[in-house]
């Protein structure tokens, strides 16, 4: 069976120098790949121990920032945000007031708006998430069982118990929207508002 690309979904994946591997390994394994890309990062960022933001980047007192992250240029961190777990934010993204992004990748013009949650997650380039929208992590109901994806004809064993979503390029998530763990978003693809996305594939 053929596990979901990553650059299926994300064009410009191959850009951040990350090697192929399943979404939610790289998810998985967020810190680590974030304090990689701190040394390749060019001119323009300025460094606090594991946290690197361009100098054109805009981040709000209030907002908490903690472990290795990159903020890119011309982003936008808001008052009562909270970044954690390995966050990198590519150019022109915005975090709104009282989003929580944790362990998870968000490329350039990207969005999300406030009150939003975002957990163990790869969202692509222009994705924008509306106001009080989750994409959860867990399988709360299930005990923390490992998530297996419904995909195509196929069932994805994950082997993880934590894992969100594979937002691809240009999605459009609505208010209040909640997207279930484990799941794979087209590119372009519209999620409604109060819409749910749920991909588990239950014994």
């Amino acid at each position: 069976m053929k596990l979901p690309e990553i650059s299926e979904y994300i064009a410009g994946w191959p850009l951040l120098g990350i090697c192929s591997a399943p979404p939610w390994t790289v998810a998985q394994d967020c810190e680590s790949r974030i304090l990689a890309l701190l040394d390749t990062l060019g001119a323009g960022y300025r460094r606090h121990g594991n946290c690197a933001v361009h100098e054109t980047a805009i981040i709000e007192q209030g907002a908490v920032l903690k472990g290795a992250i990159i903020i890119g240029e011309g982003s936008f961190v808001a008052a009562g945000a909270y970044l954690r777990g390995g966050v990198y934010l590519g150019s022109h993204c915005i975090v709104g007031p009282s989003c929580e992004l944790k362990s998870t990748f968000m490329l350039d013009g990207s969005k999300l708006a406030h009150f939003n949650f975002v957990g163990d997650s790869l969202i692509g380039e222009a994705v924008n998430i509306e106001a009080g929208a989750i994409i959860a992590n867990y399988r709360n109901e299930l005990d923390g069982a490992n998530i297996k994806i419904r995909h195509e004809d196929h069932v994805i064993e994950t082997g993880v118990n934590k894992f969100g979503a594979l937002v691809g390029d240009g999605c459009k998530i609505g208010a209040n929207a909640v997207i279930a763990p484990g799941a794979l978003l087209r590119p372009h693809m519209r999620v409604p508002r109060l819409g749910l996305i749920d991909q588990f594939a239950h014994d």
